[in-house]
């Protein structure tokens, strides 16, 4: 009787120990996709604010090896931003909105204002590199109607 006793406590401690296990690695990787959100976050309002000081050496820091490999040199992703960018060139008021896994990849939607107070939202996509996160390219959605 002490036997079956001793046994089925042993039991219910092993269940008891695989379900704390597995509740400890789920709480782990819930903390690790936050991680990986946070550093996304630093490499696009890094590079934001590297543009604001007109440090395109800066920025161009945080292009991925592909946008690196388009553009040539930081001077020629430079023009290209303030060209076809203008609102991340001089930004203002930016404001992180969801993140999304589509096909593998990190999409980062971001809310900002440019120099003339006008509303744009960008998607983002991110590669996670060998040095951490980096920019591969940033398209410019619709803006939100307003009242929405």
């Amino acid at each position: 009787m002490i036997r079956s006793f001793v046994g089925f406590i042993l039991r219910k401690i092993r269940i008891m120990r695989r379900f704390f296990l597995a509740l400890a690695m789920v709480f782990g990787l819930a903390q690790v996709g936050k991680a990986q959100g946070a550093s996304i976050e630093d490499v696009i309002g890094s590079q934001l604010d590297a543009f604001n000081d007109r440090d395109v050496n800066g920025a161009w820091q945080f292009a991925s090896p592909m946008l690196q490999g388009m553009f040539g040199d930081a001077d020629n992703f430079g023009v290209m931003v303030q060209r076809g960018y203008p609102m991340v060139f001089d930004n203002r008021d930016v404001r992180f909105l969801e993140q999304r896994e589509i096909a593998e990849r990190l999409y980062q939607k971001v809310m900002l204002r440019d120099a003339s107070g006008g509303l744009h939202i960008l998607d983002y996509a991110m590669i996670e590199t060998p040095d951490g996160w980096q920019i591969d390219g940033a398209q410019i959605l619709p803006a939100p109607e307003a009242g929405s």
